[in-house]
């Protein structure tokens, strides 16, 4: 997936600045796809010279004009196509996995502290899910068309989060059993 293509699906759900992109990124799609705010403005310059976004600019007095993005036709094919193309699985890259691979070669008391600190970091950002599930979605049973896609993708959010603690109690009890 390419930065384009969550941008895309943003705006798809409404028009935006740089500015509110860069903080739907923060508060929501970032848990799956980071970007800095360079890094959007960028690529919100390259989409619109392609055609798949168009901005209005709204004039705001002394201050610079803002420029709110909106998808266009073309985008939107883009974005169907895209969402329509088989997703590979994701190549996964952990740190934390290979320094588990070679754990004898540090003392258990350094290892099992690591491995408590990455499990209260999982249990943080599960928490952080859980209260948006709350807020969001308090009555799943009742979702409207366009609620789903947000809902299960904070879903499989909260079943990475689980699968990260449930991965270090096993490390952790294992260690501590022999």
């Amino acid at each position: 997936m390419a930065l384009e293509h969550a941008i895309l699906v943003s705006l798809a759900e409404r028009s935006a600045t740089g500015y509110d992109l860069a903080r739907r990124f923060d508060a929501s799609i970032g848990r799956f796809w980071k970007a800095s705010h360079q890094q959007i403005y960028k690529v919100l310059a390259r989409m619109e010279a392609d055609g798949w976004t168009s901005a209005e600019h709204i004039a705001q007095g002394a201050r610079p004009d803002k420029k709110v993005y909106a998808l266009t036709e073309a985008g939107r094919g883009e974005l169907i196509a895209w969402l329509a193309r088989a997703t590979p699985p994701e190549q996964v890259r952990s740190e934390f996995a290979v320094k588990i691979r070679a754990l004898h070669l540090l003392d258990r008391v350094t290892v099992l502290d690591a491995v408590r600190a990455r499990r209260a970091d999982h249990q943080a950002r599960l928490d952080g899910y859980d209260l948006s599930m709350s807020k969001f979605f308090p009555d799943p049973s009742a979702l409207a068309e366009e609620e789903i896609g947000p809902y299960l993708a904070l879903r499989g959010g909260i079943r990475l989060e689980r699968n990260g603690i449930d991965w270090c109690n096993e490390i952790i009890e294992t260690l501590e059993n022999r």
